[in-house]
C-alpha cells in the first residue's frame, strides 16, 4: 500500500517522507482498504469525485453558526468560540422555583470538541437545544477556527485544559456551567478540573463525558491484532514527527489518496454499516481539514493522559458518560472505568456504534444530554428539546 501512495505523490522526498508511514498506515487501513478495492471495482474514481462535491455542496451538516468570540491562551493564542444565547423565557417563575429565590445567571453549556474535529462534530446537539439554554461551542488549538499554537511544540492535555479555562473567562465569566466534551474534548475537561477544582465546585452543575478516556490510552488496540498494534505504536510517534516536517509533501499524498483515507476515518469512526452518507462525508472533511503536523503535535499527549484522580472532583455532580460500544479509538471499557469511579454517574452504552457517537446515533445522545441538563436543573422539568432528528433524516434547526 506504501508504494501506491508514493506513486501517486510522485516526489522522492515524499518517497523518502512515507516509506515508513506505509508501515503503519497499512496495518491500520487493512479493513478500510478492502472495503475501498471494491468499491473501485464499481464506482469510477470521477463518479466518486462528483459524489463528494454533491455532498459537500448540499449537505446540511456543520452549517450552524452563533455569536462569535476570541478568548487568549495563557501562551497567547487566539480560540475562537461561538455562542448561542437562550430565548427569552416566557416562565420566569418557573426557573425561580427550580434556581431558588434568587435567579441566577442563565445556565451555560460548553461543548469541547475531539482530536481532529472541530466544534461543528456537536451539529445535531447544537440544534437541539438552540434557544433552550445557553451554549458555547469552541474550536480547540489549532483546530477549526482557532489560531495555530507555535508549530513543532507538542500540545499537553494540561495545556487544554488552560485553553477551556480562558474560553470559560470569556465566553461565561459568571454563573452556573455544564460541561460537555468527547474524546480529547472530555480529557480538556478533567485537566480542567485538575487544575482549576474550585471553579468546579462553586459553579459547575453537571458534566458530560462521551467517548473518552481518563488514562491508560496507550493499552488501546485500535481493532487490531498484537502484532499490527504493536507495530503501528512502534513506528507511529516518529512517523509522525517526520510527516509533520514535511507538511506540505503530506497533504499532497492525503488528497492523492482520498479514497482509501475516506475508508480508514469512516472504519474508526462509526460502526453503522448504513450511516448518512453525508454524516460519514461531513466527519470526512473535518478531519482532512486538520493539518499532519497538527496531528503530529498532539499524538504524543495521548499516551501521557492520565487524568483519573481528577475524577473525584465530579463527585456529587450529575455526570452523564456515554460511549459506543463499538467504539475503536476509546473503547467504552475506558468509560466504564470512569463510571466506576463516578458511583452516582448515569453510565450509557449504545449498541452499533463507533467513536463519533453523537453523530451516529445524535437522537440517544441529545436525550440523555436533555436529561442531564433537566437533573442539573439548566433546563426546565417538561421542557421539549428536539429537532435533532437521527443521522439518516436530520437537518439542521
Amino acid at each position: 500500500m506504501s508504494e501506491g501512495i508514493v506513486e501517486a505523490a510522485g516526489a522522492p522526498g515524499w518517497r523518502r517522507a512515507t516509506g515508513v508511514a506505509g508501515v503503519a498506515i497499512g496495518v491500520l487501513a487493512t479493513g478500510a482498504a478492502a472495503g475501498v478495492a471494491i468499491e473501485r471495482m464499481t464506482v469510477g474514481r470521477g463518479m466518486r469525485k462528483k459524489a463528494r462535491l454533491a455532498l459537500d455542496s448540499a449537505g446540511p451538516y456543520g452549517g450552524l453558526r452563533g455569536t462569535p468570540g476570541k478568548a487568549y491562551a495563557d501562551d497567547g493564542t487566539e480560540l475562537y468560540y461561538e455562542a448561542d444565547d437562550l430565548d427569552p423565557d416566557p416562565t420566569p417563575a418557573r426557573r425561580r422555583r427550580l434556581f431558588g429565590r434568587r435567579t441566577p445567571a442563565p445556565v451555560t453549556v460548553v461543548f469541547s470538541h475531539g482530536y481532529c474535529l472541530n466544534q461543528d462534530s456537536w451539529h445535531f446537539q447544537r440544534a437541539a437545544l438552540r434557544g433552550v439554554v445557553r451554549t458555547v461551542h469552541w474550536d480547540q488549538r489549532s483546530h477549526g477556527r482557532s489560531a495555530r499554537a507555535e508549530r513543532g511544540e507538542p500540545v499537553t492535555i494540561d495545556q487544554l485544559g488552560r485553553d477551556l479555562k480562558a474560553v470559560i473567562d470569556a465566553a461565561a465569566p459568571e454563573g452556573p456551567i455544564v460541561l460537555v466534551g468527547h474524546s480529547m474534548g472530555g480529557m480538556t475537561v478533567m485537566a480542567l478540573a485538575d487544575q482549576y477544582p474550585e471553579l468546579i465546585r462553586e459553579r459547575v452543575v453537571g458534566v458530560v463525558l462521551v467517548g473518552t478516556s481518563s488514562g491508560r490510552l496507550g493499552e488501546v488496540n485500535f481493532g487490531l491484532p498484537v502484532a499490527g498494534v504493536n507495530a503501528v505504536r512502534r513506528v507511529l510517534p516518529g512517523v509522525l514527527k517526520a510527516l509533520g516536517q514535511r507538511a506540505e509533501l503530506v497533504e499532497k499524498g492525503r488528497r492523492a489518496t482520498a479514497d482509501l483515507f475516506a475508508g480508514v476515518i469512516k472504519r474508526y469512526s462509526f460502526a453503522t454499516r448504513d450511516v448518512d452518507p453525508a454524516v460519514a462525508r461531513f466527519a470526512e472533511r473535518m478531519i482532512e481539514s486538520t493539518p499532519i503536523d497538527v496531528v503530529a503535535e498532539y499524538y504524543p499527549a495521548f499516551s501521557d493522559h492520565d487524568k483519573t484522580e481528577a475524577l473525584a472532583h465530579f463527585v456529587g455532580l450529575p455526570v452523564l458518560v456515554l460511549a459506543g460500544v463499538e467504539d475503536l479509538v476509546t473503547p467504552s471499557e475506558h468509560s466504564e472505568a470512569i463510571a466506576d469511579l463516578l458511583p452516582e454517574a448515569e453510565l450509557v452504552l449504545v449498541p452499533d456504534a463507533g467513536h463519533l457517537v453523537m453523530l451516529e446515533h445524535p437522537e440517544v445522545v441529545t436525550d440523555r444530554l436533555a436529561d442531564l441538563l433537566t437533573r442539573a436543573g439548566a433546563v426546565p422539568a417538561g421542557t421539549t428539546v428536539g429537532g435533532y432528528g437521527s443521522s439518516s433524516t436530520a437537518q439542521p434547526g
